[in-house]
C-alpha cells in the first residue's frame, strides 16, 4: 500500500505531522481520524516529516492559541457562525463542493479560532462524514436546531437551500438582538446616571450640611432626619449597603437555577403589566420563526417542536410547547393542541390553522413572525420613550426631597428668631 503524509490537529489544538500507509487518501483520512486527531492535509508519498515537525512546533503556541471552544476554552462568535452560514450557502448555491467550499472559508477567515474550528470540520468532511456530524461536534456553536436542519437538508438533497434559510433565520435573531440592545442602552445610561447622581448628594453633599443643621440647636423636621439618617447610613455603611445588593445579586441568580425559582420567574414575566405583552411577543415571535424555518428545511414536526420549544427561552412557554406536541403526537392538528393553553397568540393560533389548512404552514408561520416582529418593535420604542419621563420624574422628586429637607429646618429657625 502506498504511504501518505498527514497534517491534523489534535483535541488540544497543536498541530502535528506524521505519515501512514493506506489505499487511498480517503482511507488515509479514515485512519488518522482513528488516531484521535483531525487530519488537515493528505499528501501520497513520504515527505520529510521531521522538517514540517520543526515548522509546525515553531508555531505551535499559535495553534494551541487557535484551540476552538469545544476542545478548549475559546469560543467562536456569533457573528462569525452567521457570517460562515451565509457564506456556505452561496458556496453550495454556486455549485462548489463541500471540501472545496470549506477550503474557501478557511484561506478568508480572519480569526485563529474560526480558522481552527473549519481546519477541523474539513479534515471529518474530507473522512468521509456527513456536515451535520462534522457541526453536530461543536454544540455552542451550532445548536441542535442547526444541526438537525442541515441533516434535513443533506437527506433531502437541499442543502443549499437549508443554509440560505438557515442564514435568513440567525440574520433576523442578529437583528432582534440587536435592537433589544440598542432599545436597553438609552435607559440602562439613564438610570444609572440619576442613581450616581443620588448617590454623590447622599454621601458627599448632605454629610456638608449636616453640621449646619445640628447648629441650629432645634429639632429637625422629620424629612431632614430621614434625609440625614439615610445619608450616615450610606456614609458609614456603605460596606454593609455593596454585601446586601451582592448577597441580593447572586441569591437570585441562585433562585433561577432552581427548577421551582425559573417556573415562578419566568410565570412572572408573562404576568407583569406592559412587559407581559410584550415578552409574549418575543416568546410568539421566536416560536413560530423557529418552528416554520425548521419546517421549512425538512425537519418532521414533532422534532420541530421539540427544538421550538427549548429555543423560546421560558420555562412556561416551553411546558406549554411541549403539552401541544404531546397533542399532536396522539393525531390532533397543531391548531387544536394549541387551543388548550392561553401562552400562544390569538394571531398564532389563526395563522397556525390556515396554515394547516391550505397546506403552507411554515410559509404563514413565517410571516407571522414578521408581523409579530413588527409588533415588537412599536412595542418596545413606546416602553422606551416611557423610561426617560419617568426617570426624570422620579429624579425631580428626590431633588425635591432634598431641598426641602435642607429648608426646612431654615425656615424653622428664623420662625424661632421672631
Amino acid at each position: 500500500m502506498p504511504d501518505f503524509t498527514y497534517e491534523a490537529l489534535d483535541k488540544g489544538g497543536t498541530a502535528t505531522t506524521g505519515s501512514i500507509s493506506a489505499r487511498d487518501s480517503a482511507e488515509a483520512a479514515v485512519r488518522v481520524r482513528q488516531l484521535g486527531v483531525f487530519p488537515t492535509k493528505i499528501l501520497q508519498g513520504k515527505q520529510d516529516t521531521e522538517k514540517n515537525s520543526l515548522l509546525h512546533n515553531a508555531g505551535g503556541a499559535i495553534a494551541a492559541e487557535s484551540a476552538v471552544s469545544s476542545f478548549g476554552a475559546k469560543k467562536v462568535k456569533r457573528l462569525e457562525v452567521l457570517l460562515f452560514t451565509r457564506e456556505m450557502a452561496d458556496l453550495l448555491d454556486a455549485g462548489l463542493p463541500m471540501d472545496r467550499a470549506f477550503s474557501v472559508l478557511i484561506d478568508q477567515s480572519e480569526s485563529p479560532v474560526m480558522k481552527a474550528m473549519l481546519t477541523a470540520q474539513q479534515g471529518d468532511i474530507r473522512a468521509g462524514q456527513p456536515l451535520s456530524e462534522a457541526l453536530a461536534k461543536y454544540p455552542r456553536e451550532f445548536a441542535k436546531l442547526y444541526v438537525n436542519m442541515v441533516r434535513a437538508g443533506e437527506v433531502s438533497g437541499q442543502l443549499a437551500g437549508v443554509m440560505q434559510r438557515l442564514a435568513e433565520f440567525m440574520e433576523k435573531e442578529q437583528v432582534r438582538r440587536s435592537q433589544i440592545s440598542a432599545a436597553l442602552t438609552y435607559p440602562a445610561a439613564l438610570i444609572t446616571i440619576a442613581i450616581s447622581a443620588v448617590t454623590f448628594l447622599l454621601t458627599f453633599v448632605i454629610p456638608k450640611l449636616s453640621g449646619i443643621f445640628k447648629d441650629l440647636g432645634s429639632d429637625l423636621p422629620l424629612p431632614t432626619q430621614v434625609l440625614l439618617g439615610l445619608s450616615s447610613f450610606l456614609s458609614h455603611q456603605w460596606w454593609l449597603v455593596f454585601l446586601m445588593i451582592a448577597g441580593a445579586f447572586f441569591g437570585f441568580r441562585y433562585w433561577l437555577r432552581t427548577e421551582a425559582g425559573r417556573s415562578a420567574f419566568d410565570a412572572l414575566l408573562l404576568q407583569i403589566p406592559l412587559f407581559g405583552d410584550l415578552n409574549r411577543k418575543i416568546i410568539s415571535t421566536r416560536l413560530v420563526r423557529t418552528l416554520g424555518t425548521l419546517l421549512g428545511g425538512g425537519v418532521p414536526i414533532l422534532e420541530a417542536l421539540e427544538i421550538s420549544a427549548n429555543a423560546v427561552g421560558n420555562v412556561v412557554a416551553t411546558d406549554a410547547i411541549l403539552q401541544a406536541r404531546g397533542g399532536v403526537r396522539q393525531g390532533e392538528t397543531l391548531h387544536e393542541s394549541m387551543e388548550r393553553t392561553d401562552i400562544f397568540l390569538p394571531v398564532v393560533k389563526h395563522m397556525t390553522s390556515v396554515g394547516e389548512e391550505t397546506g403552507r404552514l411554515p410559509q404563514m408561520l413565517i410571516r407571522t413572525a414578521d408581523t409579530l416582529d413588527f409588533e415588537v418593535d412599536n412595542t418596545m420604542r413606546r416602553l422606551t420613550s416611557l423610561v426617560e419621563p419617568l426617570v426624570v420624574v422620579l429624579m425631580g422628586g428626590f431633588v425635591g426631597f432634598v431641598v426641602l429637607s435642607i429648608l426646612l429646618p431654615i425656615f424653622q429657625a428664623n420662625s424661632l428668631v421672631k
